[in-house]
């Protein structure tokens, strides 16, 4: 590990914990949402990178939806949230339990507006449930369909198949949200390099009914043109 990743894992540590903190101390959800965006663009505007839409004008301005996006970098949550900015679309994050566990990320992801995904759990019936409150109190639910980063050299791996039922259960329109850049090397670059004005693009999709049964991977891969 080189000097640069060293002292930028040690601020981000800082600010995430920081953040963590303040997040605790709020109780609105309003206000989470805006220290989560506080947050994104603190950390970003450290790295020099900022975010970009391609086709805003298919980003909806106001309503809840699934929000259901790829994932290849830790900061793609910071990209998605600056992503929707300019919207009045605020959701709660689908988080694994290794993150509330996480010494880096625990304090900030248990405070910050998630939802728990424990895959252990003998029954799914209380993130469903929480996912039903989430969306009664009038938020969208952010996940990634892929269960995990994907650590291989494509832009997509397989979706896994809960996603689809979270829409269904709470009938929600699937917004489909595409990360066109590679953020993990936006991201290494960033570190490592010191590039400034870098730049990740993301690219809306069509919105999709919560009653469509074409598989959500074939739906997602078919609208961004993804082998």
């Amino acid at each position: 590990m080189n000097f640069k990743l060293i002292e930028m894992a040690f601020y981000a540590t800082y600010l995430t914990n920081k953040f963590g903190w303040l997040l605790k101390k709020v109780k609105s959800s309003k206000e989470k949402m805006e220290l989560r965006l506080k947050y994104s663009h603190t950390l970003l505007d450290k790295l020099n990178i900022s975010v970009t839409v391609t086709n805003p004008e298919k980003l909806p301005k106001e309503g809840n939806f699934l929000l259901i996006s790829n994932h290849r970098s830790i900061v793609d949550p910071l990209v998605i949230e600056q992503a929707l900015e300019q919207t009045k679309i605020r959701g709660f994050w689908v988080a694994k339990k290794e993150l509330y566990n996480s010494f880096f990320f625990g304090t900030f992801t248990r405070n910050a507006g998630t939802v728990l995904l424990d895959r252990e759990a003998p029954s799914m019936s209380a993130f469903f449930k929480d996912t039903k409150a989430v969306v009664k109190e009038g938020h969208s639910i952010f996940i990634f369909p892929e269960g995990t980063r994907n650590k291989e050299d494509t832009p997509l791996s397989s979706f896994k198949e809960g996603a689809r039922l979270i829409a269904l259960k709470n009938r929600l329109p699937i917004l489909p949200v595409f990360i066109k850049s590679n953020a993990n090397k936006v991201l290494k670059e960033a570190i490592n390099k010191r590039t400034k004005n870098l730049n990740i693009e993301v690219e809306i999709g069509d919105v999709v009914d919560y009653k469509d049964k074409t598989p959500l991977e074939d739906n997602y891969r078919k609208m961004f043109d993804l082998k």
